[in-house]
């Protein structure tokens, strides 16, 4: 029998949980139906990634997920929640769906909840109002979903929360894919000139990316470099303007699907973000074999190859970025060594089919059907 799953995001823009949410419901296959909502309304980027063969809904009815706290708002969420078989939900902005859960229980399908990351109003602490919700919230989940080391911390340390209900899951490509050549015409508007060294980034282009600072990085190296930032948000008209200011040749594509087609374009990969946790595009860096240039939040320190370390510095030194993107555009063997070491790590721990085993046994033994999702 088809598993009906309820998706609630925090919003459905195709970024990092997005991507993998997508990358699961497209092996599920028919195994499963999704209905999906957005706690940003009309923020579904992420929606034509999914295969149109499957059953998927995008309903505009559905209760807010977001709002003023209130009875009424709680019951609402938790009425919707009834006619599925299981409800999942994303980050802090679908967290009062877990508490509706908590007060309304009665009739409820299980729930399991992910946190992936924090936004840039928790990018460097974590609000004490936010973490006593969870706290409160979080018993009714059936799981709490993490991909990070420190996501995982966090969960136990801070939001109290027991060992049987935090599963660690790490993100997984198909690394295959990124062993091929890249498509020199899959980034519209991008032309290496000769000789050009290209540091590539794919991100949303959000404030907690902090993508200004990478633009700052790549001024003060004092090379004559391309930029290439792949990704659609917000804050484009911000790094657009640091570019010019600094006179940095600065290439934004917008949002291009399919990234093993193009990360390979890139000489080395960059990442200025002031708050991550296991970036899937670090991944798909790793599996094309790209040496990393990144600051240190999240997992990445552990993620990349012990020989890149060197490479992960401090958040807010700008300074020590830009000497990391020096040294490694400088030295094109080192480039080679490390982002040879990078692919056989992501290709070893990060293959995406741990991964979706991993999602498909969790999400079947919360409704006693283990299997039920199984390929």
């Amino acid at each position: 029998m088809t598993i009906h799953i309820l998706h609630l995001h925090s919003s459905f823009d195709l970024g990092g949980k997005e991507a993998r949410a997508v990358q699961l419901m497209n092996a599920f296959g028919d195994r499963a139906r999704h209905t999906v909502v957005s706690g940003v309304p009309g923020a579904l980027g992420a929606r034509a990634a999914i295969d149109p063969r499957l059953k998927s809904a995008f309903p505009e009815d559905a209760p807010p997920l977001t709002g003023k706290p209130s009875v009424a708002r709680y019951q609402a969420l938790a009425g919707y929640m009834r006619r599925f078989d299981l409800v999942l939900t994303y980050n802090w902005g679908a967290m009062d769906a877990v508490m509706a859960r908590r007060l309304f229980p009665a009739g409820l399908p299980p729930l399991i909840h992910h946190e992936d990351g924090f936004n840039a109003d928790e990018a460097k602490r974590l609000r004490t109002e936010r973490n006593i919700f969870r706290r409160i919230a979080l018993p009714a989940a059936h799981a709490l979903a993490v991909p990070s080391q420190k996501l995982e911390a966090i969960a136990r340390d801070t939001w109290k929360q027991p060992d049987y209900r935090v599963h660690r899951i790490a993100n997984g490509i198909n690394t295959r894919l990124y062993a091929g050549r890249p498509d020199p015409g899959a980034l519209p508007g991008f032309v290496r000139a000769d000789g050009e060294i290209v540091v590539g980034s794919v991100a949303g282009l959000r404030l907690v990316k902090n993508l200004p600072r990478l633009v700052r990085a790549v001024a003060a190296t004092g090379k004559a470099l391309r930029l290439v930032i792949v990704g659609e948000g917000p804050e484009r008209a911000a790094i657009e303007a640091e570019a010019a200011r600094l006179g940095v040749a600065l290439t934004l594509p917008g949002f291009r699907a399919e990234p093993h087609r193009y990360v390979g374009l890139f000489d080395l990969y960059a990442i200025s973000s002031d708050s991550e946790q296991f970036p899937i595009s670090l991944v798909e860096a790793m599996a094309a074999g790209l040496p990393v240039a990144a600051t240190d939040v999240g997992d990445i320190a552990a993620m990349v190859a012990p020989e890149n370390r060197p490479f992960v510095v401090p958040r807010g030194d700008e300074a020590a970025l830009a000497g990391a993107i020096a040294a490694l555009v400088a030295d094109p063997a080192l480039r080679a060594q490390l982002g040879a070491a990078n692919r056989a790590k992501a290709v070893a721990e990060y293959d995406e089919q741990v991964m979706i085993a991993r999602y498909g046994g969790l999400y079947g033994g919360a409704i006693g059907r283990s299997g039920a999702l199984a390929g």
